[in-house]
C-alpha cells in the first residue's frame, strides 16, 4: 500500500516537530492500522506510531518523563508513538502490536540500528501462547456482542476481529515465529479452505470501497473462523520465560541511553 506523496510530506513534517517540540530522537516510524494490514477503507486514517528515546539526563530525572507522545488527529493522520523504555517493557510482557510496528511493510523513516536487534531479541525470546493470549484479547475486545446478537456489522469491526484470528490459527498451526503483520500474508500461512480464502478476499474488494463504519452482512464461515481461533489460543504452546531476555533487554536499553546526550 503506497502513501500519497503529498501525505507522507505532511507525515514527515509532523515527525520532524515531535523531534524538535518534545526533544526526542527517532528510532521507528511507521505505518499501522488498516492501511499497513491490507485492508483499508477510503476514509481510513493513517495511523502513524514511533517508538523514540530521550535524551540520558530525562531517563535519570526523580520525576519520571511521560512514555508516550500522542498529537490529535488533523486531516484524518492519527500521530502517536511510544518511549524505548516502554517498548522494550511490553516486548519482555510479549506485546504484539510492537511486534507488529517493527515488521511493518510502510515506513516513514529509516529504522534505527536498535530495531533490528530488538526484533533479534524477540524471535529468539518470544512466547507464542504469550502472543495468541494478546490477539484473543484483541479480537474478543472487537467482537463484543455482535457475534451473538447483530446480523449486519461494521466492517472495520469485522476485520479487526478477524486478523487476530488469523494471527492465533498462524501460531497454532507454527508456534515457531511470529505471525505476520498483514491480512494477504497471514491467509497464505492460515492454510484456509477455498471457499473462505475467496469470502475474505470479497470483503477485502469491499471495504476498499466502503466507509470504515459501514455495515456488511456477517458470513457464516468467516464467523465460525472468529469464533473458533479466539476459542482455541490457549493451544498455543507457551515457552518459557527466560531471565536472559530480560537482562539482554536491559542491556540494549542501557547501551542506547548512554549514547543519547
Amino acid at each position: 500500500m503506497s502513501i500519497a506523496p503529498a501525505v507522507r510530506q505532511e507525515i514527515e513534517t509532523r515527525l520532524s516537530a515531535v523531534e524538535a517540540d518534545d526533544g526526542v530522537r527517532l528510532l521507528l516510524a511507521i505505518e499501522s492500522g488498516s492501511r499497513a494490514w491490507g485492508f483499508p477503507s477510503p476514509d481510513s486514517d493513517y495511523d502513524v506510531r514511533f517508538l523514540y528515546a530521550r535524551p540520558r539526563r530525562d531517563y535519570l530525572a526523580l520525576s519520571p518523563v511521560r512514555d508516550v507522545i500522542e498529537r490529535p488527529i488533523v486531516d484524518e493522520i492519527d500521530l502517536n508513538g511510544w518511549d524505548i523504555h516502554k517498548a522494550l517493557e511490553l516486548m519482555l510482557r510479549n506485546n504484539s502490536v510492537l511486534s507488529e510496528w517493527i515488521e511493518s511493510p510502510i515506513h516513514y523513516r529509516g529504522a534505527d540500528p536498535v530495531i533490528a536487534r530488538m526484533a533479534e531479541l524477540i524471535d529468539r525470546h518470544f512466547d507464542p501462547n504469550g502472543f495468541a493470549l494478546h490477539y484473543a484479547k484483541l479480537g474478543r475486545t472487537s467482537v463484543a456482542r455482535w457475534l451473538q446478537d447483530e446480523s449486519n456489522v461494521a466492517v472495520k469491526r469485522y476485520f479487526y476481529a478477524l486478523r487476530p484470528a488469523l494471527a492465533i490459527r498462524v501460531l497454532r498451526l507454527d508456534p515457531s515465529r511470529r505471525p505476520p503483520m498483514q491480512l494477504q500474508q497471514l491467509m497464505v500461512e492460515a492454510a484456509l479452505a477455498p471457499s473462505v480464502r475467496e469470502e475474505i478476499e470479497r470483503l477485502v474488494a469491499m471495504k476498499a470501497e466502503t466507509r470504515e463504519a459501514g455495515p456488511i452482512a456477517r458470513v457464516p464461515e468467516i464467523d465460525a473462523l472468529i469464533a473458533d481461533e479466539l476459542a482455541r489460543a490457549g493451544e498455543v504452546p507457551a515457552r518459557s520465560s527466560s531471565e536472559a531476555f530480560a537482562a539482554e533487554a536491559n542491556d540494549l536499553f542501557l547501551e542506547l541511553v548512554e549514547d543519547e546526550q
